[in-house]
């Protein structure tokens, strides 16, 4: 059986739902760090501290991301003190990710630290996602994480 093209889109996003809405909502915690850090590094005389610059946009971004899929993908509102911890700690790793990538880039390849910023976000979206769905919004507290 042939299935069409709107056929299989929709039944890759029926079946992937929660990585395609995970991504969508990663993307507006994306932008908030992208801005917020293109904020500080340019505006408020950071650019030369681009490192804490990240660590702040990052932070601003988990905490976007953390309310939005715990209210809206993954649907949870248990545990939220250890969901978020979980989350955090995911988000941090992901930004230890970042800050390595950063490094590279802007210090190795020369690249402008907001066109290296842009670059890590897609590294770590994929790293984060599968940690979250595992750990963060999988059972907490069972030993069937």
């Amino acid at each position: 059986m042939k299935l069409s093209f709107v056929e299989l889109t929709l039944y890759c996003l029926k079946k992937y739902r929660q990585f395609v809405l995970y991504c969508f909502i990663g993307c507006s915690g994306a932008l908030l760090d992208y801005l917020i850090f293109l904020f500080l590094t340019r505006y408020c005389g950071m650019g030369e501290h681009y490192q804490w610059a990240n660590l702040l946009s990052v932070s601003a971004g988990i905490l976007n991301n953390f309310w939005l899929n715990a209210r809206f993908n993954f649907k949870k509102s248990d545990h939220l003190l250890k969901r978020f911890l979980s989350f955090y700690s995911v988000g941090m790793f992901g930004w230890l990710i970042s800050a390595g990538c950063l490094h590279v880039l802007v210090e190795w390849v020369g690249l402008q630290p907001a066109v290296a910023k842009f670059v890590t976000i897609f590294v770590v979206t994929v790293v984060q996602f599968t940690l979250n769905k595992l750990i963060t919004f999988g059972k907490i507290g069972k030993q069937n994480v």
